[in-house]
This record gives C-alpha cells, sequence and structure tokens, in this order.
C-alpha cells in the first residue's frame, strides 16, 4: 500500500482558479514533501473562444469581449486567492489563436522529457500567461519558456509537432470525462486503497480535513521565518508571489513586508512589481556561469 498522498489536478493553464491555488499546492509540498506526490490531467477550458459569447454584450465580437472582460473576471477571483494577476494589456486570444488547447498539449509535450520539469513548465505557463499576458497559444512563446526552465528544445518541438502530446492531451481530457469533472480546478486525492474528488477552488485547511477523513497520518512540517530558511524558500519555487510567501510561512501582513523589505535592502531578493502585484526572485549580484545548465547568469 501507498505510504503517501497523491494528488491529481485537473486544469487548465489558463484557469485563474487554478493559477489561484498555486500558493496552496505550493504550501502543501512545502510542508509535507515527500510526503505527497502531485499529477496533473490537462483538460482544456477553451476550445474556442468564438463560441464563448459575452451574454452582458451579445452583439460583440467574442474575442474582444473574452479578452476585455477575463482580466474583470480575474480580479474579483484575486480578492479571495491574493496570487496579482494582469490588470491591462490581455490580448490572448485572436482569430489565429482562439484557443488555450495550445497551452496544454505544450505540458504534455514538457511531460514527454520530465515530470519534474513538467510541473515548473505549468507554473510557469500560468504566470505568463494570467500576470505578464504572453501569447501563451503561441510555440514560438511556448519554446521561449520551455528553454527557460530548462527543458530539451528540439524534444519539445518535436513532441508538440508530430502528434504525440495532443493524443497524451486527448487521453487526459478522457480521464477528465470519465470522472466527470465540469469545472477547473479540481482534485483527486488518493491515499491507499480511498480516494475523493475535491471540485473546484479549495483551501489549505480544506486538503488538510480531507487528508484526515482518509486516514493518512502526515507529518506536517511548520517552517520557521528567518533569512535562510525565506531564501531556500525563493530558490526552491521562485519566482514567487508575495501571499506563496506569506501563506507557506503563516505570516502576517506586517511580518511579510518587514521580511520582504529587509531581504530587499541587504540585496538578497528582487521584486519585479508586475500587473496588481509583484514576484520575488533572489537576487544574483555576480556572474556565474552553471555547467550544468549552460547559463551564464548576472
Amino acid at each position: 500500500m501507498k505510504d503517501y498522498i497523491e494528488i491529481i489536478e485537473f486544469n487548465d493553464p489558463v484557469c485563474t482558479w487554478c493559477y489561484g491555488s498555486e500558493p496552496i499546492l505550493t504550501k502543501l509540498q512545502h510542508h509535507f514533501g515527500d510526503q505527497i506526490k502531485f499529477a496533473f490531467v490537462m483538460g482544456g477550458l477553451v476550445r474556442d473562444i468564438r463560441d464563448w459569447y459575452d451574454v452582458r454584450n451579445p452583439d460583440l465580437d467574442p474575442i474582444v469581449a473574452n479578452n476585455k472582460n477575463l482580466p474583470l473576471s480575474w480580479l474579483e477571483a484575486t480578492a479571495k486567492h491574493k496570487m496579482p494577476i494582469i490588470k491591462e494589456g490581455f490580448n490572448l486570444f485572436s482569430n489565429e489563436y482562439p484557443s488555450t488547447y495550445p497551452q496544454n498539449i505544450a505540458i504534455k509535450a514538457a511531460q514527454f522529457e520530465s515530470e519534474e520539469l513538467a510541473h515548473k513548465f505549468l507554473r510557469r505557463l500560468r504566470f505568463a500567461t494570467i500576470l505578464e499576458g504572453k501569447i501563451t497559444s503561441r510555440l514560438d512563446v511556448l519554446v521561449e519558456l520551455a528553454s527557460e526552465i530548462g527543458l530539451n528544445v528540439s524534444k519539445f518541438i518535436t513532441h508538440f509537432q508530430d502528434g504525440s502530446a495532443e493524443a497524451a492531451f486527448e487521453e487526459d481530457r478522457y480521464l477528465v470525462q470519465q470522472y466527470q469533472v465540469r469545472g477547473y480546478p479540481a482534485f483527486m486525492v488518493k491515499y491507499q486503497d480511498k480516494q475523493v474528488l475535491m471540485r473546484s477552488f479549495q483551501t489549505y485547511e480544506d486538503f488538510l480535513t480531507v487528508f484526515k477523513m482518509l486516514g493518512a497520518n502526515l507529518n506536517e512540517v511548520i517552517p520557521t521565518a528567518n533569512e535562510d530558511s525565506l531564501l531556500a524558500f525563493i530558490e526552491e519555487f521562485g519566482p514567487v508571489a508575495p501571499i506563496e510567501i506569506q501563506s507557506s510561512f503563516n505570516l502576517s501582513d506586517e511580518e511579510l513586508l518587514h521580511w520582504l523589505d529587509t531581504l530587499e535592502k541587504n540585496s538578497l531578493i528582487n521584486r519585479d512589481h508586475l500587473g496588481t502585484g509583484e514576484l520575488i526572485s533572489i537576487h544574483k549580484s555576480s556572474l556565474f556561469c552553471d555547467p550544468l545548465s549552460g547559463v551564464c547568469n548576472f
């Protein structure tokens, strides 16, 4: 019998509530480590945005309407999940790129190389789309992001274009239908021979309650906030939104601000202001050429 919890997330990279779940999933990973195994199923949220008519403006072109209105709905969602989002300049959809299926297929292409890198790629796609406003339906943008997180570009492009990633995506879509998932995110939580499907956005406490219900006796390690632990967290998960730090270390607003100001003052982090918030990353003050990744950072 498996002695760990498995969490399978049904999602789409462009779903704001999937993006908004990052602080919760990151906290689970940070507090429980290898006691939780994460997996994901790519369901595909938008087959064709031109089918999504705005009932408030039925005569408005659906591409124009959704590029305008999606960030507005995301603004309402961020009041709850606290992740930063783009405020203006969102132009993801067009007649040439009317679907989110390319992003889903790209994740499946990444999985052929590495589950770990595919997970990082999914996170990067969420930030790139919902915070940075990149046109992540485009192959050139997808390749740039894949290269950024360390995927083999040649292998990625091959799987994206030869039909293998698309076939894997169709298998995921079949799982969505099999489990009767009708909205994203959804989370299948498995422990030994028991499982429960949690539909929609969930809090950290919701997951803990389900773990207990399933009979899992996990050892939660609650970290103490100090300079070393915060930098290690940012190094592992970064770039990170402030809410991810606050959630994982159980900080008050005042404590979070204190630590961000302190780390910035000591030139240990970068704070890049984007959309409605900011992203935190490790500050690299000197030239460093990594022999493993083949990159010189500055």
